[in-house]
């Protein structure tokens, strides 16, 4: 049954203060830990193996890590796409050289985000993507994403719908974030794996990968 629309943002608001509240809690040792085994996980799954270019996110604090996923990826000879926030809360795009091309940006009295140096790239540059890694706070099981309330990354899934394009949508998340049910809103869409430190979980069909999580 779905949530009665006047209820799903105050619903969506206290889910995200339960998530950040656990997340807080975390050590840096505990999170470098999980991304150790975020990256392992996420690097068998096939659709990042046969990827030529993967539009990913840096983490920030308490995230579950991907700067260990991004160099591996990097390694591969895989072409990372890096966001860069936009003054209306849209995404521009650069590509990943390294930790080091990496520069802190702070956007008015929100976050600090740590984006790519080099030359920006359009909005339209995710549509290039083989798979994109979506950053989020609990996926539920039929794969619907509860993100942080921004609406960047609506804007990339829509986007990719215009565009007629498909790539894979992967999202990192520790082990207690997977969930029963997420509020959910008509423009929500669901991803197609979740990774966390555990494994991997599919929603609908398609290829397991080593070490997915039954």
């Amino acid at each position: 049954m779905r949530h009665n629309r006047g209820r799903v943002e105050p619903d969506k608001r206290e889910r995200r203060r339960e998530v950040l509240r656990v997340r807080n809690g975390l050590t840096d040792d505990d999170v470098r830990t999980h991304a150790q085994a975020l990256a392992r996980h996420a690097l068998a799954l096939p659709e990042l193996a046969g990827a030529g270019t993967v539009a990913a996110y840096v983490s920030v604090g308490s995230e579950p890590g991907t700067l260990a996923l991004l160099d591996a990826l990097r390694a591969r000879r895989t072409r990372v796409l890096l966001p860069a926030l936009l003054p209306d809360n849209d995404l521009a795009w650069g590509v990943y050289e390294g930790a080091g091309s990496l520069v802190p940006v702070r956007h008015g009295g929100r976050m600090t985000l740590l984006e790519p140096a080099g030359e920006r790239l359009g909005p339209d540059t995710v549509t290039e993507a083989d798979a994109v890694l979506l950053p989020g706070l609990s996926v539920d099981a039929r794969g619907m994403r509860l993100g942080r309330g921004g609406g960047s990354y609506d804007r990339v899934l829509a986007r990719l719908g215009r565009a007629g394009v498909h790539p894979a949508l992967v999202v990192l998340l520790y082990d207690g974030e997977v969930v029963e049910r997420v509020p959910e809103e008509p423009h929500d869409r669901p991803v197609h794996a979740v990774v966390t430190p555990s494994g991997v979980r599919r929603f609908g069909p398609g290829p397991q990968a080593p070490g997915d999580a039954p």
